[in-house]
């Protein structure tokens, strides 16, 4: 029988670490921006959290998690909070872009849209 050794976290190499240290970043950045768009979009609608909750068949905590970025929606949970509002799930995500890398790794960016360099 075969034996596999788990490195504790700490000893794994460097550039997984900050690899996924920046993932991390990344994301609350887009976790953000994400409930940025949500509280705009929601109290244009003139709901209150706990009012888009029972629309969108979510616990009003949630909806508070989501706009202070301590969380990210599913796919499922975006559809449903765009479709309590009667908005566009697009708007939920505006500002939100990824941008390809030449190489395996892009990056997301926030605001205007990059542009894409012409061949």
């Amino acid at each position: 029988m075969q034996t596999i050794t788990l490195l504790p976290l700490a000893l794994l190499p460097l550039p997984s670490r900050v690899a996924r240290e920046d993932r991390k970043v990344v994301s609350e950045g887009v976790a953000l921006r994400f409930g940025q768009n949500l509280r705009r979009c929601r109290q244009l609608a003139g709901l209150s959290q706990e009012e888009l909750g029972e629309r969108a068949s979510l616990h009003r905590t949630e909806v508070g998690k989501l706009e202070k970025g301590e969380r990210l929606p599913r796919i499922d949970t975006l559809v449903r909070l765009a479709g309590a509002m009667a908005i566009p799930a697009e708007e939920l995500v505006e500002g939100i872009h990824w941008t390809p890398a030449p190489t395996k790794l892009g990056t997301f960016t926030f605001g205007t849209p990059p542009r894409m360099p012409e061949d």
